[in-house]
């Protein structure tokens, strides 16, 4: 029983000793609680990518594959027909106007020649004794002799015979003309592309044995395709180059563009006639045609990390010079490429835009910019 009550005893002293204690430990912490906050030190510039924006006009382009071709390709063939006894040129030989490119047999023609010589003696013979006869007849006038009606036929008799003369010079005239048809001249300076003649072949008149290419103008024959009709219709700066000597470009001017699509390959022949000529250019070389489009709007292109999205309108945070802040400015893309976006409208030249991180700044932010690769609007393809 005393040992019971010496435990209760105890227990007593144990609660009354920590209650104090804890009485002590909240009297000391109590004026702790009223002590003045620590102040918050302010946040550091944040270093930041930025880019200056630079308005420049909108430049497409578009690179066709074409080939050097000749303005004019005439077919060319014997004006008389005959047998082909010489053929002077072979495919690809450089001629010169006059030159002779193939001969007929002139035996035929030569004979066509001297008949119309002979029948133009006999033709000169009856218009002078017609003529004779009417000069006579007119010396009669005045006399018994003299008839009005029979000289009203000699008369008629002297200008038949006239007409007919005039007549045989005109067939002998022919008759030349023909035999110089024998021989084959080509009209104009140029390249040989194409022979369908043999010795010993009998051709018909305008038959075609032979195809010259001038060579005095050429163009770049080039295939469009409907999409890019338009493109190629308004365009103003025309370049090309060779691939036989490359790096060195020449201007061009579309002459002809074709009013139909071809029916197999569904494209338009273009042909460019060149303002400036390579001393190379041959026909049937390869040319790179360069066609660009400047358009009077001003846009800027800036890289896809610059793009802020919250909600549907796309922003960019443009730093100000003066304070160093940031804020958040609005804009309108004009189109998205793979890397990059072309703004159209919410900046100006010489804006300030972070191009990374953009996802943890917040308005009015201080930020240390740190200059990016400036990326100019290159110029673009006509697709993009």
């Amino acid at each position: 029983m005393r040992n019971r009550r010496t435990l209760l005893a105890l227990g007593t002293a144990v609660v009354v000793l920590a209650g104090g204690a804890a009485g002590a430990v909240m009297w000391r912490s109590a004026p702790s609680a009223k002590a003045p906050a620590a102040v918050t030190a302010p946040e550091p510039p944040r270093p930041a990518r930025v880019q200056e924006v630079s308005l420049q006009a909108i430049v497409q382009r578009m690179t066709l594959a074409g080939v050097v071709a000749p303005r004019i390709e005439t077919n060319l063939g014997f004006r008389v027909a005959g047998k082909i006894v010489a053929r002077e040129v072979d495919v690809g030989a450089r001629v010169v106007a006059g030159q002779v490119l193939a001969r007929l047999d002139p035996n035929d023609l030569k004979l066509a020649r001297d008949n119309a010589a002979a029948a133009l003696v006999a033709t000169e013979a009856e218009e002078a004794r017609a003529r004779a006869d009417l000069e006579r007849y007119a010396g009669l006038r005045g006399s018994a002799a003299y008839v009005a009606q029979t000289y009203d036929q000699r008369l008629s008799t002297a200008n038949a015979a006239k007409a007919r003369l005039d007549q045989a010079r005109a067939q002998l005239a022919t008759a030349e003309n023909n035999l110089g048809y024998a021989d084959l001249v080509a009209d104009a300076p140029g390249v040989i592309t194409g022979l369908t003649m043999e010795v010993g072949q009998v051709v018909s008149a305008g038959q075609q044995v032979t195809r010259l290419a001038r060579t005095e103008e050429l163009e770049i024959l080039v295939n469009i395709p409907e999409q890019r009709l338009g493109f190629v219709s308004e365009a103003k700066d025309v370049a090309f180059d060779l691939w036989a000597q490359p790096g060195r470009t020449f201007k061009a001017r579309l002459r002809e563009l074709a009013p139909a699509a071809d029916p197999a390959t569904r494209t338009y022949a273009a042909r460019f006639s060149l303002i400036e000529r390579p001393p190379v250019a041959a026909l049937g070389m390869t040319a790179s045609l360069i066609i660009e489009r400047r358009s009077d709007e001003k846009v800027a292109e800036l890289p896809m990390t610059a793009i802020f999205q919250q909600g549907p309108a796309p922003a960019v945070w443009v730093v100000d010079r003066a304070s160093g802040t940031v804020s958040l400015r609005p804009i309108t893309v004009l189109r998205w490429r793979d890397d990059t976006a072309v703004i159209s409208a919410g900046l100006s030249d010489g804006d300030l835009v972070v191009t990374a991180g953009v996802h943890k700044l917040n308005p009015g932010q201080r930020v240390t910019p740190r200059p990016a690769v400036n990326t100019s609007l290159a110029t673009r393809s006509a697709d993009g």
